[in-house]
């Protein structure tokens, strides 16, 4: 198998290093797509939106195993051996696969191909026929979608894999490789940094005349148009080639802003308030920023409304998922919130 390294495609450091998992424990390989709507990225652009939205969730990186494009391209993600972020109850057992498709989209013959042959090599790698599965087999969803779902369970079937070409490092609009994000007075600045300051540089390209790779936005999470926005700025100043690589540097981003943005200081972790804050017929405002966080993390999908003060069953579901997605069982995962959940939870 050809994979792109995490390296290579330009991920962020960990948010915290996923757990290790043997594969030993791998059981099940769990294909996944996008969404509802048609993947219209290419190359690089593909892991790094996903990783953008995940952190945003508030995991640790790219939830998927692997992702893989419309070229046959097959990105790393968490790869063989750290736990993944992929469905509840299954990220130990289940390594997964998203195909970079949405909606009606229907994957290339190329793309299939590439998902067989990570399967293959899976089952090569456990030393055990992996069970099949979509997403929904896993939880109540509608991914991954009804064509790729079909052809799951028609034993996913594929022509010979051929490795695709790697899609290059250059971000779109030719900018330059050398860097993807850049820490300046503490704050981060490039691919998939978050935060008002990201906001504050996006409207200041805007309001400098720089802002025409921006389709929405801007907004906190920095993307590829804030990185051609930037690289544009750059060569404005009379940078060329690395220096202007759309990632920004002390000199520019003065130039931009004035002065350099002053360092946040991060919020402090909440204590764990005690396991008798937890359960029916409690009420108090520990349960409030408990479903507050079990929403951030993307656990929060059983509250039909809330959260709120008083604990309810939608409170214990949303706690048992997130357990579950640590890899918990039994009555480890009994959806009462204990010190190692909250930890996790806030971490």
């Amino acid at each position: 198998m050809k994979i792109i390294s995490r390296a290579a495609w330009g991920a962020q450091p960990w948010n915290g290093t996923p757990n290790t998992v043997a594969l030993s424990q791998r059981k099940e390989f769990f294909v996944h797509y996008d969404g509802a709507k048609p993947v219209i990225r290419t190359g690089y652009a593909v892991p790094r939106a996903i990783e953008a939205q995940h952190i945003g969730q508030g995991w640790s990186g790219v939830g998927y195993n692997w992702v893989v494009d419309q070229a046959g391209n097959v990105y790393e993600g968490r790869g063989w051996t750290l736990q993944g972020a992929h469905c509840p109850g299954h990220n130990v057992t289940g390594l997964s696969v998203q195909i970079a498709v949405g909606g009606s989209q229907k994957p290339t013959a190329k793309a299939l191909a590439a998902v067989r042959a990570l399967y293959e090599e899976a089952c090569k790698r456990t030393g055990r026929k992996l069970a099949k599965k979509g997403h929904k087999d896993g939880i109540a969803t509608l991914c991954p979608g009804a064509t790729l779902y079909a052809w799951v369970k028609a034993g996913m079937p594929a022509g010979t894999y051929e490795p695709a070409p790697n899609p290059g490092g250059a971000l779109p609009g030719g900018t330059g490789t050398a860097r993807y994000q850049v820490t300046i007075n503490g704050l981060a600045y490039g691919y998939g940094a978050n935060g008002a300051h990201v906001d504050k540089v996006g409207k200041a390209l805007v309001k400098a005349g720089f802002g025409k790779h921006y389709t929405s936005g801007p907004g906190p999470v920095w993307t590829d148009a804030d990185t051609l926005n930037y690289a544009a700025f750059q060569r404005s100043l009379g940078h060329k080639g690395k220096a202007a690589d759309g990632v920004p540097d002390e000199a520019s981003l003065k130039e931009l802003l004035g002065t350099l943005p002053a360092k946040s200081k991060p919020k402090p972790k909440p204590p764990f308030p005690g396991k008798d804050k937890f359960g029916p017929g409690k009420r108090n405002a520990s349960i409030t920023l408990l479903g507050e966080q079990l929403v951030r993390k993307g656990c929060g999908k059983h509250y039909t409304s809330g959260p709120g003060p008083k604990w309810s069953d939608a409170d214990r579901k949303n706690v048992q998922a997130f357990q579950r997605a640590q890899g918990w069982k039994g009555g480890d995962a009994d959806g009462i919130p204990g010190p190692q959940t909250w930890a996790r939870l806030f971490s």
